[in-house]
């Protein structure tokens, strides 16, 4: 898998959200999107990942955003975390690795001295054609959305 860079066309992707509904990335066509990917629901990073996007939703809808999340856990795990924090946006099941491995995401990871296989914290910004403007690799979980701004103002 080719790795992705700023300027190429953001991957296609169709899953379903927390709610079992189909999405894709053509749903977003016209949109600025954040598309987020992250290692699993309810965690203390994740979360305050998703609560830094939810506290700080309304500006960046504002501004012309809209948010997905993107792990490998299941509808059910999306619904109890989405529920659990009021999350305004989706969150996409890749129970598959089909978009994390389109998106070149899945690899070797290391904590606390264990090494193991996951999702590499990763956020696009992908502009209304589709196109993948910014990468924030390792995002700043507690001051995400200020990242996200900072970055798109250098678009």
């Amino acid at each position: 898998m080719a790795v992705l860079k700023e300027g190429s066309k953001a991957p296609a992707f169709k899953a379903v959200d927390q709610n079992g509904k189909a999405v894709s990335l053509a749903d977003y066509k016209g949109k600025k999107v954040i598309l987020y990917f992250y290692p699993k629901d309810d965690t203390p990073g994740c979360t305050a990942q998703a609560c830094n996007l939810k506290d700080n939703y309304k500006a960046l809808i504002k501004k012309g955003f809209e948010i997905v999340g993107v792990s490998v856990d299941s509808v059910a795990s999306h619904k109890k975390f989405h529920d659990k924090f009021e999350l305004p946006f989706s969150l996409i099941s890749d129970e598959e690795k089909k978009i994390v491995d389109k998106y070149n995401l899945w690899g070797e990871k290391k904590f606390m001295g264990r090494t193991y296989m996951g999702t590499t914290r990763t956020t696009f910004l992908i502009d209304e054609a589709g196109v993948i403007k910014k990468i924030i690799a390792k995002p700043d979980t507690k001051n995400h959305t200020e990242e996200i701004i900072a970055a798109w103002e250098t678009v």
